[in-house]
């Protein structure tokens, strides 16, 4: 008999009910506050998780009650939301997604869990996951964007850096894909609110990124809030039970988002809490976070016969699984040894990092600054701001060890005089302030306006339905910019923002996101050219909000647009092409594309397509470039989006190098859901599109065919 078989064998029905009972401490407010004795519980038995709780004194103490005071001693999970960055600060999920770098997404979430770790967390509440081409949804910060196969290899490479290769080793945390699925497409990017998906959305969008962190081996899923055709995602038979368990055969633990259980009766499925834990059980929930609702209604079912008791057998074996896979029988306090090296390495990373995730939008020749500047006027409520460069969900981060914007500046600019003026608050209209920044502006060789989002703006329960620049931030960078000094606009945010005529005023527009820990010297490094700025948008960047839902692979209208036709797919009042599509981004210097080829013309299914493209570096300077590579395929029994991307490439360029990059495309590439959502391949012509962006005039076409095999049945 196993471990966890003698322990089912001995434990009471509210022990088990305990196991599924995932609470939440004090540390961070992530939902609505309760005032449970959670030690009490602990020492009953009726806990198996606490989250928002860290620090090893604290967390070694919490475990001891576990440990020393319940009957069985069944070590506790101890879980938190570290999305990016534990005591370390990385850029936010959607900044770093910009730098394509799966080695990077990696290393940062490795240095993430050896943080947490140190700290006590075995469990975080992360990778988000979730596609979104909302930027008026808060919480498209957590995550990789808009293209699933972008958010399919970030899954991986997160999970792989939370986990390592071995759970047990007392360095890995157990990861949690969320939030499963199609938060993200909440309607009018509104938290919480439903999701009208489509099944071939379902499979095409939102699911792959989920299908990926399964196969990554992730050991935790969490269902969304919103619902989905109807079915509340925590009580989705379809897809938890069916989707998740049974076709792609994830066995680790599914855990509710906070209080969604009891929200089920909200949602309008269940009569009371009794039905409401009923529904999530049978659904595939494992753990029941915050609500209580298990715990205190599950018997009540069983009575009632609304569930089978070896079901909530089955889901206690998968949270005790959980907590064999990371050794916390056997060292429930896993001790990782604080190390400054580590430290100061992880440091240099953040600071790596949020250079790599900064996106040069627009450059008049303001950048890079000149050398031999005199004085610099730094303008602007998010110059000397430390506590918003760390962007929201930063929980155990220092705010004090951040480097402001100001401060970057100042050290990277030693022989330049620099000045500074806030000019208007973060989101007040007030702007008696503008007069002396233009002032400033006026006696400046160069005006730097930093300016964007508040961190409380991005997030959970953060959404916004006109996303532009809060206050009396606009009415500032207009009145800066007549001034006629030649200006950079820093954006920082976690979405894209509308900005409206400032995308043709300034002299130059930098997205630099929520950078994190060391946000100032990333930034001053990419404005004075100390590093060559090589990010990309992971998602299309609208003119105006009316825009919205805008992204790149939409598929085609039988009317496409035509100006001189009225009777088209557009607008009266706006273009239908976004500001800035997904993959831009510029660096100092110029690259090209040349010579698209492929090693033939027609292939037989199942056969590899051999692609090569030249990418020629100007002899400005040095530079890392992105080349991504998108399919369309031209007829097929469903249409297909105008463009898919199947690969990305980056590669380091020495000035006036010529490099030839070539990849093969596999019949994976060519796999699509059919008329009846399976996996097929089917023959037919096929354009390939390579480019530095998404935007259409700007890439290189290639056209193949795909034949049958002539033995096919």
């Amino acid at each position: 008999m196993s471990h966890i078989d003698e322990l089912l064998r001995t434990m009471t029905l509210t022990e088990k009910l305990g196991q599924l009972n995932l609470v939440t401490a004090d540390r961070a407010i992530t939902g609505p506050a309760t005032d449970a004795d959670i030690d009490a519980a602990i020492r009953a038995g009726k806990v198996g998780g606490v989250f928002n709780l860290w620090g090893r004194e604290a967390i070694s103490a919490t475990q001891r009650l576990a440990r020393e005071e319940s009957r069985l001693r069944i070590p506790l999970l101890f879980g938190l939301d570290v999305l990016h960055g534990h005591r370390t600060i990385f850029p936010v999920p959607l900044a770093e997604a910009g730098a394509f770098d799966p080695d990077l997404w990696m290393r940062t979430a490795r240095v993430a869990a050896l943080e947490a770790a140190e700290d006590g967390v075995n469990l975080t509440f992360a990778p988000m996951l979730d596609v979104s081409r909302d930027p008026r949804w808060g919480r498209i910060v957590e995550g990789p964007g808009e293209d699933p196969l972008t958010a399919s290899i970030f899954a991986r490479a997160k999970i792989h850096g939370f986990q390592g290769d071995d759970l047990r080793s007392p360095a890995a945390i157990a990861a949690t894909a969320k939030h499963f699925c199609g938060g993200g497409a909440a309607t009018a990017g509104r938290d919480y609110a439903s999701a009208d998906i489509s099944p071939r959305q379902l499979r095409e969008i939102y699911l792959p990124p989920f299908r990926a962190a399964v196969l990554a081996g992730c050991a935790a899923i969490m269902p969304a809030f919103n619902c989905i055709d109807g079915a509340p995602m925590t009580a989705h038979v379809e897809l938890l039970r069916h989707y998740l368990r049974e076709e792609l055969g994830f066995d680790g633990v599914v855990l509710s988002d906070y209080t969604a259980i009891g929200e089920l009766i909200e949602h309008g499925v269940a009569g009371d809490r009794t039905e409401a834990a009923a529904l999530a059980l049978n659904a595939g929930v494992d753990m029941d976070m915050v609500s209580g609702v298990f715990l205190e209604h599950l018997p009540e079912a069983l009575a009632r016969g609304l569930v089978r008791e070896d079901i909530i057998d089955a889901a206690v074996r998968r949270v005790l699984a959980l907590k064999e896979r990371l050794g916390l029988f056997d060292d429930p306090v896993r001790l990782v040894v604080s190390c400054a090296a580590r430290t100061e390495a992880a440091q240099e990373l953040a600071r790596d990092c949020a250079r790599r995730s900064i996106v040069l939008l627009t450059n008049r020749r303001i950048l890079p600054i000149d050398k031999n500047l005199r004085r610099l006027a730094v303008i602007g409520p998010l110059a000397d701001a430390r506590m918003e460069m760390q962007g929201p969900w930063s929980a155990a981060g220092r705010p004090e060890t951040c480097v402001t914007i100001l401060e970057g500046l100042k050290a990277a600019l030693p022989d330049c005089e620099v000045v500074h003026a806030e000019g208007v608050g973060l989101d007040r209209d007030d702007d008696c302030g503008v007069a002396g920044a233009c002032e400033l502006a006026r006696r400046a060789d160069l005006t730097v306006l930093c300016m964007g989002e508040a961190a409380y703006m991005s997030g959970e329960a953060a959404c916004r339905a006109t996303p532009d620049l809060p206050g009396a931030q606009q009415q500032l960078a207009q009145a800066v910019i007549a001034t006629g000094t030649p200006n950079a606009l820093l954006l920082v945010s976690g979405r894209p923002l509308m900005i409206g005529d400032l995308a043709e005023s300034a002299g130059a527009i930098v997205a630099t996101w929520f950078p994190g820990a060391m946000a100032g010297h990333a930034i001053a490094d990419v404005l004075t050219g100390a590093f060559n700025p090589c990010a990309r948008l992971p998602i299309t960047w609208p003119r105006v909000t009316g825009q919205i839902p805008i992204f790149y692979a939409q598929r085609a209208s039988g009317r496409p647009t035509d100006e001189a036709n009225p009777f088209t797919s557009k607008y009266l009042d706006v273009a239908v092409t976004p500001l800035f599509p997904f993959g831009h981004g510029l660096s100092y210097g110029q690259a090209s594309l040349e010579n698209l080829r492929l090693d033939r013309e027609r292939y037989f299914t199942g056969e590899d397509i051999g692609v090569s493209v030249d990418v020629i570096c100007s002899e400005e300077c040095a530079r890392r470039e992105t080349v991504f590579f998108f399919l369309h395929d031209r007829v097929a029994s469903v249409a297909r989006p105008i463009m898919e991307l199947k690969r990305w490439r980056q590669i380091d360029l020495a000035p006036g190098e010529r490099m030839t990059v070539s990849l093969t495309l596999g019949i994976e590439d060519l796999v699509f859901p059919g008329v009846e959502l399976r996996p097929i391949v089917e023959p037919g012509a096929f354009d390939l599109f390579v480019g530095f962006s998404a935007a259409p005039e700007t890439l290189l076409r290639a056209s193949f065919s795909l034949l049958a095999r002539p033995d096919a049945a």
